[in-house]
């Protein structure tokens, strides 16, 4: 039987199906236009990056406008998470939207690359309450068995964020500028807020207010030391040099402490009980992977299209539009049948396979690849980011219970970002080195240094170059995705081996808001086992 199953016994037939308040869906519209300000925030800077740093400068540190976001995301959202389960999820959400704008603002104004990544931090911390808020949110509100709606409401929203975000950001970079990209956010943060503020209903937080602040700061500890060694290792220190092994030593002294620190801590940030759950523990596993395949892959194709195929940034956008659909159809129908069905351990193991070929499918592209071959060949990897991101969400969501839902959310959330960051730094890391190899390699050294360390490189002035430059700038840009995709396809074969290790278990079908006061365990909200559909096969 296992751990997963042996506190689980049948709902009382009253609580099977609540009815959901008035106007509860109107409210749930407001939270995904929350988490739709972090999507569309990093699709539309992804366009506009190979211009913003051409203009501020700083190729060296161009993964950190990235890769601060994530690791201030990161370092944040499981306190975010545990904030509002303790202080009240309303408040604590519409907070980080706020915070999320200011980091906007100040983003859209800064004067060089040093001020944007410090601002894109500040934006970081307000993200990293967007979306284990919604979710934590839209988990009490929602029951599991019935998130086929809230699906459909999110398949409203993300044609918007995953097809017009690249698009406007490529729009907004080559018509106004890049700074509208950060600035777009103003308007639909205050939306959300009204949105969120008039029709979301919850009941006051009860529990005492014990906030783990050791254990914060050690996250915060291990995160930053694990992004940093991921970003400096071979590049800008050696790997067995002392500042590198030094962040090896504090990021897994950190590590390790934490673990410890939450497992007496009254209220931790991430409680170790939701890790005794298998499917759980399974789901963050794959979350990490996922992170580090699709922000890698979301970051460096635009370089590609760009740079290689001569496209503009708006141009750009539009042929990762397979890549957005992919994702955008599948999220939206599994969901669907989801809901119909109670059944889902199928779709992580098919979100794994389609990764593998996804990857391997773009690690043929080269330098003279048409440019409708390069677009569609990103539509496979959209789909297996979409079944993976669908069924890590539900898996999840159903194994934690109410009581646990913003930290479960914050948890999801958290390891996905973690996986994002490391896997931007360490695939730029690649990215940067072999561009650089092969540019030393067709030019010489000195040349290639002043192409790739000064950042002043853009895809119009590439236009201008010499031939023999611009030939040469192209095969190290493909070089250099190369490397990424080859990465990002070891992580892909992991993630589809891990798959197989989810378990099929019944869906809740009662709102977790009606039972969050409960002290049954989380499977003590599932049908039982008997009553269960045979695992897929």
């Amino acid at each position: 039987m296992g751990t997963d199953r042996a506190a689980q016994k049948p709902l009382p037939e009253s609580a099977r199906r609540t009815p959901l308040p008035p106007g509860t869906y109107i409210g749930v519209f407001g939270l995904l236009i929350g988490m739709f300000l972090g999507m569309l925030d990093g699709l539309i800077v992804g366009t506009a990056l190979p211009t913003i740093v051409g203009e501020l400068g700083g190729l060296d540190r161009f993964s950190w406008v990235v890769t601060a976001y994530l690791l201030a995301t990161a370092a944040s959202t499981a306190i975010w998470g545990k904030l509002g389960d303790l202080l009240g999820r309303k408040g604590v959400f519409m907070s980080a939207i706020v915070l999320f704008l200011v980091g906007s603002v100040l983003s859209g104004m800064a004067q060089d690359i040093n001020q944007l990544i410090a601002f894109r931090a500040v934006q970081g911390l307000g993200a990293g309450g967007l979306m284990v808020g919604a979710l934590a949110i839209i988990g009490v509100l929602v029951p599991a068995r019935e998130s086929g709606r809230v699906q459909s409401m999110l398949g409203i929203l993300m044609p918007i964020a995953y097809v017009a975000g690249p698009l406007v950001g490529g729009f907004f970079t080559d018509h106004l500028t890049w700074r509208w990209a950060f600035y777009i956010n103003v308007p639909l943060g205050a939306v959300a807020l009204v949105v969120v503020g008039v029709w979301i209903r919850l009941k006051p937080a009860s529990h005492p207010v014990r906030i783990d602040y050791l254990g914060a700061s050690l996250l915060v500890a291990s995160v930053g030391s694990l992004t940093l060694l991921s970003t400096w290792g071979g590049i800008t220190y050696d790997w067995l040099s002392p500042q590198i092994l030094g962040l090896a030593v504090t990021g897994a002294a950190a590590t390790a402490w934490f673990v410890q620190v939450e497992r007496r801590a009254p209220e931790p940030l991430i409680p170790p009980r939701l890790f005794g759950d298998r499917n759980f523990t399974v789901a963050q596993v794959l979350s990490f992977f996922l992170g580090a395949v699709m922000l890698g892959a979301t970051n460096y194709l635009p370089q590609y299209m760009q740079f290689v195929k001569g496209q503009t940034p708006t141009a750009s956008g539009m042929l990762l539009l397979p890549l957005m659909f992919g994702m955008l159809v599948v999220q939206t129908v599994v969901g669907r049948v989801i809901s119909r069905t109670g059944r889902y351990r199928v779709y992580p193991i098919l979100g794994g396979l389609m990764s593998v070929l996804g990857t391997m499918a773009l690690l043929t592209l080269q330098v003279d690849t048409p440019v409708a071959v390069a677009s569609a060949t990103t539509l496979v990897l959209g789909l297996g980011m979409g079944f993976m991101m669908q069924s890590t969400m539900l898996i999840t969501m159903n194994s934690a219970h109410p009581r646990d839902m913003g930290a479960a959310s914050g948890s999801l959330t958290l390891i996905r970002t973690v996986g994002g960051s490391l896997g931007v730094a360490a695939l730029g890391g690649i990215y940067v080195a072999r561009l650089a190899e092969e540019l030393t390699n067709r030019v010489g050294a000195d040349e290639a240094a002043s192409l790739s360390g000064a950042g002043s490189v853009t895809p119009e002035r590439l236009k201008d170059m010499p031939q023999q430059l611009q030939h040469a700038y192209e095969a190290a840009v493909t070089s250099g995705l190369h490397g990424t995709i080859a990465a990002a396809l070891v992580l892909s074969a992991l993630m589809f081996l891990v798959s197989w290790l989810v378990r099929e278990i019944p869906l809740r079908t009662v709102a977790g808001q009606d039972l969050e006061d409960d002290a049954t365990p989380p499977h003590g909200l599932l049908e039982p086992e008997r009553d269960a559909a045979p695992p897929a096969r």
